[in-house]
C-alpha cells in the first residue's frame, strides 16, 4: 500500500525535479549541465584507483602523489595537486586546489582530509552544489560520510544563478541522506544580501518523505473579511496518518480554527475536516459558527464496499458568508450519505441512509433511512433476450411542521423484459417493464390530497433503434470520415393520477439532447411520466485522418401522440413544462487550440428559447488561455438567467503571468464578478497578486437588482522557491477562486 500526499513547506527547503530544476535554469537564463557522477567502470569492490604526474614512497605503507592526482573508488572521485595516503591506517590528505563528486555532491575545496576505513571525508574551506537535487553553498567545513553531509558555518540556497536572491546561512547544516531530511543550527535567511529572518533551528526535506512544519501562508485584505492570514501548520503523524492544522485570523470576523485529517490503510481511506469559529464579530446574532466534513471509502472484502459523505454546517450562510474546501459557495444544499454495497456475481446490493441540508428558506427534505436497492447484475438470458428484475425499500422522514406526509414507506419492484440485437451497422432494443410501487404514508393528512396507502401498477414499453453510416470525406481535410447515426424511439405509459404520493426524493432530470432519449422525466419514482411520444434525433460526426473527433452536431425533438402525454396536461410538478422539446449541441474543434461547445433547449410549440449555453476556448502554450461563454435559462426557482463571462490568461513574458475573469448578468444589467491577477516567477522567487470583486449571496433572501452588495477584496502570495511551495505555478489556478471557476467543455480532451 502506497499513497503520495504532497504538501507546500514554509522555512523549508524543497527537493525539486529535474525538470523543475532545468525550469529554473531556464527562467534565470542558465543553461542546464547534467553532473550525474559515476564510477570508474571495471573498479573492484574496495580498490583504489590513483593517478599522478609523480609518486614517492615513503615506506611499504604510505605514497605521496603529485602533479594532476585523480584518485576514483567505487564511492567517490577526487582531483587535486598534491596527495599523501597511509594505507595502514587508511588516511588520505590533499591540498588543492581540490574538486570532490559523489553521487550527491560536487565540492570545490582547498584542503581534504579522509579516513578510507569509516567512509569519512572532509574537505575545508568548501563551495559544494547538490547534483540529486537543486541547490548549493558554501562552507567553512564539509564533512562527507555514509548518512550523508555535515557543513560546519556554511550557506545554502536553491538558486541556480551566481548572485542569489536569497540565501541561508547557519553555523551548522545536516543533511542526512537516510532520513530523508536536513536540520540547521542558528540560521539567518538573507534576502539580496540582507538578513531577514533568525531561525534558531529548523528542518527541511531532501527528498519526498514528510515532515511536519508550516506550509506556505497567505495574507488578504477584503471588505468582508478585513486583513485575512492563514497559517496552516502539517502535522505528519505516520506514515499513512497526518493532519493540517490552520489558524484562520480575519479582523472583521475573529480567529477560525481549520483542521483536516487524512488516514489510510488497507480497507479505508478518507478525511475528517472541522472548521470552528467561536463568535462571528460581523454577525453577533449567531452563535458559533462551524462545519464538519467526513469522507470515506472503504473496501472491506472482495464483495463489500462502503462510503461516507457527510458534511454539516451551523448555519445555511456558512459556505457563502465564510467559504470551505469541502462545498462550493453556489451550493443550495449538503449532501450527507452513507452506504454498504455488496457486488454478488448475480446482485449488487446497495444499503444507502441518505439526506440533504437544504440551505436557504426552503422546505426540508426527506431523509431516507434506510434505502435499500437491489438490481440483476446478471440477467436470465436466451439468445437476444434478457430477464432482470430491480427494487427497493425505502423508508422516508421529515421533521418540518410545513409537509403534511412525516414519514413514509416505499416498496417499488420493477420486472424488465428486453430484446437486444446490435451490430456495428444498426440496433435495435425493445424493452417491456412493468412498475408496481405501493406507499404508506403517515402524518396530519386530513383535508389534503394524500392517501395512507397508495397502490400503483403502470406498464412500460420502449422501442429504440439507431443506424450507424460512414463515409469518406475530403470537404475539410484529406482523409477525413464522416458519420451519421439516426435515431428514434418510440415510449409508451399510461396515464394515472399520482397526485395521492408525496415528493420524496424525485425531481425533474435535465432536458437536453441525451434526455431526449431517457425512458423516465424523473429522478426518482413517486412520479412517473405518462408517455405516448416518438422521438426523432440524429448526430454527425467528422474525424480526421488521424481518427480525432473535431465536429459532431446532434439535435433531436419529442412529438407526442394525444394530449394526455403532453406534459402541460399531467401536471406532475410546479416546474415549466414544454410540448415539443427541441434540443441540441455541437463541438467545433477545428484547431488544436480551437474549441467551440454549444447547446439548446428550445419549446418549438410554444416559439421561446428554454436554455442556451456557448463556450469558445482557446488554449496556448505557456497557459495561455482566452474564454468566451455565455448561458441562458428562462425559468430558475421562477427567475431569467442570463450571463455572459470571459477568463483569459496571458504570458506577458517568460516570467510574468496576468490572468483575469469577468461575470455579467445581462437580464439586470450589471457585473456579477470581476477578478484579476498578476504573477511574476523567476528562478528564486515568486509573487502573485490578485483582486477580486462579486457579488455577495445571501440564501435567506432572494437578491434583486437593487439588494445586491459586492465584496472586493486583494490576496498576496510570496514565496522563495525551495523555502515554500513548487517551484511552478499553473495560473490557471488563480481562476478557480472566483464564484463560477474557469472549466473546459465536459467533452473537450483538456
Amino acid at each position: 500500500m502506497s499513497k503520495t500526499w504532497g504538501i507546500l513547506m514554509l522555512g523549508v527547503i524543497s527537493a525539486p525535479s529535474l525538470a523543475e530544476t532545468e525550469l529554473a535554469h531556464n527562467l534565470c537564463g542558465i543553461s542546464m549541465q547534467t553532473r550525474a557522477w559515476q564510477p570508474l567502470p571495471n573498479l573492484a569492490v574496495g580498490s583504489v584507483d590513483i593517478q599522478a604526474d609523480d609518486v614517492e614512497l615513503l615506506g611499504t605503507q604510505s605514497a605521496e602523489f603529485t602533479g594532476n592526482v585523480d584518485i576514483n573508488t567505487l564511492d567517490m572521485s577526487l582531483s587535486a595537486q598534491t596527495a599523501l595516503i597511509d594505507k595502514q591506517r587508511g588516511l588520505l590528505n590533499a591540498t588543492g586546489p581540490i574538486t570532490y563528486q559523489d553521487r550527491v555532491s560536487q565540492v570545490n575545496s582547498s584542503g581534504l582530509n579522509a579516513d578510507l576505513n569509516n567512509s569519512q571525508i572532509s574537505l575545508l574551506g568548501a563551495d559544494y552544489s547538490l547534483t540529486a537535487q537543486q541547490g548549493k553553498g558554501g562552507a567553512e567545513k564539509l564533512t562527507v560520510d555514509e548518512s550523508g553531509l555535515l557543513l560546519m558555518n556554511a550557506s545554502f540556497t536553491t538558486c541556480p544563478s551566481d548572485k542569489p536572491v536569497w540565501e541561508i546561512e547557519a553555523d551548522e547544516i545536516n543533511l542526512s541522506r537516510e532520513e530523508g531530511w536536513g536540520e540547521t543550527y542558528n540560521a539567518v535567511l538573507r534576502i539580496l544580501d540582507t538578513p531577514v529572518l533568525y531561525l534558531p533551528y529548523f528542518t527541511f526535506p531532501l527528498d519526498e518523505r514528510r515532515k511536519s512544519g508550516l506550509l506556505t501562508p497567505s495574507i488578504s485584505s477584503s471588505d468582508r473579511y478585513g486583513l485575512e492570514t492563514v497559517t496552516p501548520y502539517y502535522w505528519n503523524i505516520a506514515p499513512n496518518f497526518d493532519a493540517t492544522i490552520t489558524p484562520r485570523y480575519m479582523s472583521r470576523k475573529g480567529l477560525q480554527l481549520q483542521t483536516e485529517f487524512r488516514y489510510l490503510s488497507e480497507q479505508h481511506e478518507g478525511l475528517v475536516g472541522i472548521e470552528y469559529l467561536d463568535s462571528d464579530d460581523s454577525e453577533p446574532s449567531l452563535d458559533e459558527r462551524y462545519m464538519f466534513h467526513w469522507q470515506q471509502q472503504s473496501y472491506l472484502s472482495e464483495d463489500w464496499r462502503a462510503n461516507v459523505d457527510v458534511t454539516n454546517v451551523s448555519d445555511d450562510n456558512y459556505i457563502t458568508d465564510l467559504s470551505s474546501n469541502y462545498a462550493n459557495k453556489t451550493d443550495t444544499q449538503l449532501y450527507r450519505t452513507g452506504s454498504v454495497t455488496h457486488l454478488g456475481d448475480t446482485w449488487r446490493t446497495d444499503i444507502k441512509f441518505q439526506n440533504f441540508e437544504v440551505l436557504g428558506d426552503h422546505l426540508e427534505s426527506y431523509a431516507a433511512v434506510p434505502q435499500i436497492s437491489f438490481t440483476q447484475t446478471a440477467p436470465w438470458r436466451f439468445d437476444h433476450f434478457d430477464f432482470s428484475l430491480s427494487g427497493e425499500v425505502s423508508h422516508f422522514t421529515n421533521d418540518s411542521s410545513e409537509i403534511a406526509i412525516d414519514s413514509a414507506t416505499r416498496v417499488h419492484v420493477e420486472p424488465k423484459a428486453r430484446f437486444n440485437y446490435a451490430t456495428h451497422a444498426w440496433s435495435f432494443l425493445s424493452e417491456v417493464s412493468l412498475l408496481q410501487t405501493n406507499y404508506k404514508q403517515s402524518g396530519d393528512l386530513t383535508g389534503t390530497q394524500y392517501s395512507d396507502s397508495v397502490s400503483r401498477t403502470l406498464p412500460k414499453v420502449r422501442l429504440y433503434s439507431q443506424l450507424n453510416f460512414e463515409r469518406d470525406t475530403s470537404y475539410f481535410f484529406e482523409d477525413g470520415i464522416q458519420t451519421l447515426e439516426p435515431q428514434i424511439q418510440y415510449l409508451y405509459t399510461p396515464n394515472k393520477d399520482q397526485s395521492e404520493i408525496g415528493l420524496f426524493d424525485t425531481t425533474r432530470l435535465q432536458d437536453d439532447f441525451f434526455g431526449l432519449f431517457r425512458d423516465t422525466r424523473f429522478s426518482g419514482v413517486d412520479r412517473i411520466a405518462a408517455a405516448n411520444q416518438f422521438t426523432l434525433g440524429a448526430t454527425t460526426r467528422l474525424f480526421d485522418s488521424k481518427q480525432e473527433e473535431v465536429f459532431n452536431f446532434s439535435a433531436g425533438q419529442i412529438f407526442y401522440l394525444n394530449d394526455s402525454a403532453k406534459p402541460t396536461e399531467q401536471g406532475l410538478d410546479s416546474q415549466t413544462n414544454y410540448n415539443a422539446l427541441f434540443a441540441a449541441q455541437t463541438m467545433l474543434h477545428w484547431h488544436r487550440r480551437w474549441y467551440l461547445s454549444a447547446g439548446m433547449q428550445y419549446d418549438s410549440d410554444g416559439k421561446q428559447m428554454i436554455q442556451s449555453n456557448v463556450t469558445l476556448d482557446y488554449k496556448g502554450d505557456n497557459n495561455e488561455l482566452v474564454q468566451l461563454n455565455h448561458r441562458y435559462a428562462n425559468d430558475v426557482s421562477g427567475n431569467t438567467i442570463e450571463q455572459t463571462g470571459v477568463f483569459t490568461s496571458i504570458p506577458i513574458s517568460e516570467q510574468w503571468q496576468f490572468i483575469a475573469s469577468y461575470h455579467r448578468d445581462l437580464e439586470n444589467n450589471r457585473s456579477i464578478e470581476f477578478l484579476s491577477g498578476l504573477q511574476y516567477e523567476s528562478c528564486c522567487w515568486a509573487i502573485q497578486i490578485t483582486g477580486h470583486r462579486q457579488i455577495e449571496t445571501d440564501l435567506n433572501q432572494s437578491i434583486g437588482q437593487q439588494q445586491a452588495t459586492f465584496d472586493s477584496g486583494i490576496s498576496l502570495n510570496f514565496v522563495l522557491k525551495g523555502l515554500g511551495s513548487k517551484s511552478r505555478y499553473d495560473a490557471q489556478k488563480l481562476l478557480q477562486q472566483g464564484i463560477f471557476g474557469y472549466r473546459r467543455p465536459y467533452f473537450l480532451n483538456n
